[in-house]
């Protein structure tokens, strides 16, 4: 077993060396001030490996449990906020271009899941891998693909991980995971399921069935959750106008978008703002899928 006290990540970049596609950081190296007054803005995906401490971080305004063996799964465009210095972790983060012909769904891997026995060991061990190789092959073009190797097999083994399983069928898993893509291309200029559908080529009803299998909420609501997820993110990571956000997401009148805002995150866009120094709790944005996902030790 590699001890986590261990993990020590690879130095940043410097001026001369071109940003790495994969490269593997500390977890403060991540926040726009060192006591994270404000949640950050992510513009890579990440992987943060809990070694030390205890605390909590917040993902997308979720209040997530963080102790040894903890490991998130951060998306691109997500808001990430560690409440107190207390935590240690080590971060392996990637563009998306890293994983370009690879065979694996990072998406497959839940938000937090708490590592155990024989799993926390192989993880441990190859996240330590990580950052001995990022450090040591660092600007190395010919390592390239030696990441990208190990980033694919790290992610490979925690997308297998038990008890993650759905009550959802395969083909009702699929039509929510496909309108979720299409969702992402196209909530800036749409809210209207039946413009979903369409390009699915499949019912409105189709996909009501598969959001309320997979997330217990209708395609409308998942459609709106993710317009107003976008919104608290821009809200509480920027100092962007309030009407230029709204413009953004698609309203062409600042009321509208506050009407909007207001009713599916219980606060106006001004007063959330104005709360963003605030730890959670505090107003909560869905989409809200499960939490944590507990991975015990095989044979108990």
């Amino acid at each position: 077993m590699v001890s986590s006290g261990q993990l020590s990540p690879a130095p940043l970049g410097t001026a001369a060396t071109a940003p790495a596609e994969i490269d593997t950081v500390a977890l403060g190296d991540l926040a726009s001030d060192p006591r994270w007054r404000r949640p950050t803005l992510l513009d890579k995906d990440l992987l943060v490996l809990t070694t030390g401490g205890h605390g909590t971080a917040e993902l997308d305004f979720r209040a997530l449990p963080c102790r040894p063996g903890t490991l998130l799964r951060v998306r691109t465009g997500q808001v990430l906020r560690c409440a107190g210095p207390q935590l240690d972790a080590t971060v392996v983060r990637w563009d998306a271009v890293a994983l370009r012909g690879v065979d694996v769904d990072p998406d497959a891997i839940p938000a937090r899941i708490q590592l155990a026995g024989e799993d926390e060991d192989a993880v441990i061990t190859e996240v330590s891998q990580l950052v001995v190789d990022c450090r040591r092959h660092q600007g190395v073009a010919a390592a390239r693909g030696l990441l990208r190797h190990q980033l694919a097999v790290l992610l490979l083994r925690l997308s297998l991980l038990p008890g993650h399983a759905h009550p959802a069928t395969r083909a009702e898993a699929a039509t929510f995971h496909r309108l979720c893509r299409e969702v992402e291309r196209g909530y800036q200029h749409t809210r209207r399921v039946e413009d979903y559908a369409a390009r699915l080529d499949c019912s409105v009803r189709t996909l009501t069935r598969a959001c309320l299998a997979v997330t217990g909420r209708s395609a409308k609501q998942v459609v709106d959750e993710r317009v107003a997820l976008q919104a608290s993110r821009l809200l509480a990571a920027t100092d962007e106008p309030i009407a230029r956000i709204g413009r953004r997401l698609g309203f062409s009148e600042p009321t509208n978008f506050g009407r909007f805002f207001t009713r599916e995150v219980g606060a106006s866009p001004g007063v959330f703002r104005a709360a963003r120094e605030q730890p959670v709790p505090g107003p909560v944005v869905r989409p809200r899928p499960p939490a944590d996902a507990t991975v015990r030790p095989r044979g108990a």
